[in-house]
């Protein structure tokens, strides 16, 4: 097949710069690639693996050894000096999402153990990648501990098994390139740190510039090979400076002071740890090669600064990803550069790495505002019976006050308090939901527990309880030597526990009556802490509200706390009190997420002061409403927020027709709410 040529990408220098930068120094760590779909971050990966220079390897070896500098604890080795050596193009090796521990590492060689009797190793996914591109789609949705694993090997530059008798250690130069996009979720902190580089992509937003992407993506699905033809001059040229700049890298300079320049940038911008500083110099490096420098130049510096460290700044998910360019210079130009003056900071001085694509250039920022828009809308998209707010106003603009009189003809707007960290609460038992890190569960990843036969839980194979179960039978199966003796009842898959994620959905009453005393920042400020600790877990969080005549899912239950933080921060309070529907829109919500996740376990947080002030009946339809829900099994809390001398303790009640805990508002403060939450959930 013939891939759509890496120069002919329109708009994506950022990116294009960040690949060419990693593929001159694999030792940079990698490129995480952020964006909206459709923005050819698939596309330009794939682009970039026929740039890369051809390797010569080992005639026969399974790891790819460089004949001038083999391996010495090659698996396939060791290799003699007169060894036959083939060129083969460099590889480009994609990780599925569903890719299992043994797949990316390698495994025990069932076939070697089983039929022979000898433990033999059979090479991983990161074998194959060797000095070529591991690339992974969607690496957020890819589970931690296959992540941890790859970043672990890319950053020692060897991939390590020790397990079920195999204990091997293997090369693995890979260039590691994962794409993402962040309205699917969020990697965590520790795990974007150890990415090298990172490039926050969107779509151009000029009408020129869409047309030329139409324009060529057309061109090439009527004749691929034939477009592809156009660019081949430009393609090799891109190939040859790419290996030139590989030859070069090892020689260019670092001054002592430029390291000292380095530090002090990393330092201002305050990020944690020392892995930006010796990536941004690295990258530096590599930047100064790419342009044919023998030493590095304060454009150097800054173009690797502007890819090293933005994604190091965030201290929570609620930050904005994107670098402070205007204190960037600043620190920069504290001193002047040793070099002399600047001769560009990237692809502005030539055209970058596709130099022939024309047009207006990208913006130099992260792209996170032009993206924010889309986010916010497909965080929306959501089907069920809970009307999306649409009143002619952006989100972020406070709605203007009512012209009733009273508590219930007005909205405000509460903002949320200061995040605090919460304690983990989990589940009581052994679940079998999604792969994440609250409560216990049998999941397809985590430690062996057992083994169970084939057809039931877990997956792949367990070697050892297979032999088990084979072993009595030998004799009756007429064995005389060689082999097990094998039949499809005694095949065995490992059970493994690891941790599931969850989904917290909070209904939260927003009218008039919730507005005093601050009660909603308080809502919010415990809403948003538990989705701080539901993103580092890999739960789900949804808010319902509902005020004035009707209820609201105003955040869909989602793992992308950007769009999660910037709708609960705008949410208003006024008005009447519709409780049943309310209740109906959050059973309605839960209905379809179970639908969609059946083994995701739920928890119902409803935070109200019990009245129902909306429409004829409305106590009436309260009540029938709470008993539907209670009738699906869904766990519930009740935060009883109504206060004074004289109660009717209508939330006490209510809680008890939904079978659900009660808790007094007296009693409940913004963090006790995630206490309850512990509680109930662990009962």
């Amino acid at each position: 097949m013939q891939h759509y040529p890496f120069s002919a990408v329109v708009g994506s220098d950022d990116m294009a710069l960040a690949l060419v930068l990693a593929a001159v120094s694999p030792e940079i760590g990698g490129v995480l690639v952020r964006g909206e779909k459709g923005t050819a971050k698939t596309t330009m990966v794939r682009g970039l693996a026929s740039l890369l220079p051809a390797v010569r390897v080992v005639d026969g070896c399974r790891f790819s050894c460089d004949p001038a500098d083999p391996d010495p604890a090659c698996p396939d080795g060791p290799h003699a000096a007169d060894t036959a050596v083939v060129t083969r193009p460099a590889r480009l090796v994609e990780l599925p999402v569903g890719a299992s521990e043994d797949r990316v590492i390698g495994s025990l060689d069932l076939q070697q153990a089983l039929g022979a009797g000898q433990i033999a190793y059979q090479p991983g996914l990161l074998a194959e990648a060797h000095r070529g591109i591991l690339y992974v789609d969607e690496v957020n949705l890819l589970h931690d501990h296959l992540v941890d694993l790859l970043l672990d090997a890319v950053a020692m530059g060897r991939s390590t098994v020790e397990r079920e008798g195999v204990s091997v250690a293997h090369a693995s130069r890979v260039v590691l390139v994962g794409t993402m996009n962040p309205e699917e979720g969020e990697l965590r902190p520790q795990l974007l740190d150890r990415f090298g580089l990172t490039v926050e992509v969107a779509a151009p937003r000029d009408p020129q510039l869409r047309a030329q992407v139409i324009r060529r993506r057309m061109a090439y699905e009527r004749d691929a090979v034939g477009f592809a033809a156009g660019y081949r001059s430009a393609e090799r040229e891109l190939a040859e400076r790419i290996r030139a700049a590989r030859a070069r890298v090892g020689a260019v300079r670092l001054a002592d002071a430029q390291l000292v320049t380095i530090a002090r940038v990393c330092a201002g911008f305050e990020v944690d740890g020392m892995r930006a500083d010796i990536v941004t110099a690295r990258a530096a490096v590599a930047h100064a090669a790419w342009h044919g420098r023998d030493a590095v130049v304060k454009a150097d510096l800054r173009a690797a600064a502007r890819l090293a460290l933005p994604h190091r700044r965030r201290r929570n998910p609620f930050d904005a990803p994107g670098l402070d360019e205007e204190l960037l210079d600043r620190l920069l130009d504290a001193e002047p550069d040793p070099e002399g003056p600047s001769t560009g900071s990237g692809p502005e001085d030539d055209g970058g790495p596709a130099g022939e694509q024309g047009g207006p250039r990208p913006s130099t920022s992260s792209g996170h505002e032009e993206s924010s828009g889309h986010e916010e809308r497909s965080a929306a998209g959501q089907e069920g019976a809970c009307p999306e707010p649409v009143d002619g106003r952006e989100e972020s603009e406070p709605p203007s006050p009512s012209t009733g009189s009273g508590q219930e003809g007005r909205q405000t707007i509460a903002r949320a308090g200061q995040t605090y960290r919460t304690r983990r609460f989990v589940v009581a038992g052994i679940g079998a939901g999604e792969a994440g890190r609250r409560s216990r569960a049998v999941t397809d990843a985590g430690r062996t527990i057992g083994v169970s036969p084939i057809g039931t839980y877990g997956r792949g194979l367990h070697l050892p309880g297979t032999i088990r179960a084979a072993a009595p039978h030998q004799r009756a199966r007429g064995r005389t030597g060689g082999g097990l003796v094998l039949r499809t009842g005694d095949l065995r898959r490992p059970v493994t526990e690891g941790r599931e994620s969850n989904l917290v959905l909070f209904a939260v009453d927003a009218s008039g009556s919730m507005a005093a005393r601050r009660r909603m920042e308080a809502v919010k400020t415990a809403v948003l802490s538990l989705l701080l600790d539901a993103y580092q877990r890999r739960d789900k969080v949804g808010l319902v509200t509902f005020r004035g005549d009707s209820a609201t899912l105003a955040l869909p239950p989602t793992s992308s706390v950007d769009a999660a933080a910037r709708r609960l921060d705008a949410l208003p309070a006024g008005g009447r009190t519709p409780l049943a529907e309310g209740l109906l829109c959050a059973a309605e919500t839960l209905r379809i997420e179970r639908v969609k996740d059946p083994r995701r376990r739920p928890l119902l947080v409803l935070v109200t002061d019990g009245r129902a002030t909306y429409g004829p009946d409305a106590v009436h339809r309260s009540r029938l409403a709470a008993d539907e829900l209670r009738r699906t099994g869904i766990g519930a809390v009740v935060i009883d927020c109504e206060t004074g001398r004289l109660r009717l303790g209508l939330a006490r009640l209510l809680s008890v027709r939904l079978g659900a805990d009660h808790v007094e508002v007296d009693d409940v403060a913004a963090g006790t709410i995630l206490d309850v939450v512990r509680r109930e959930r662990a009962a």
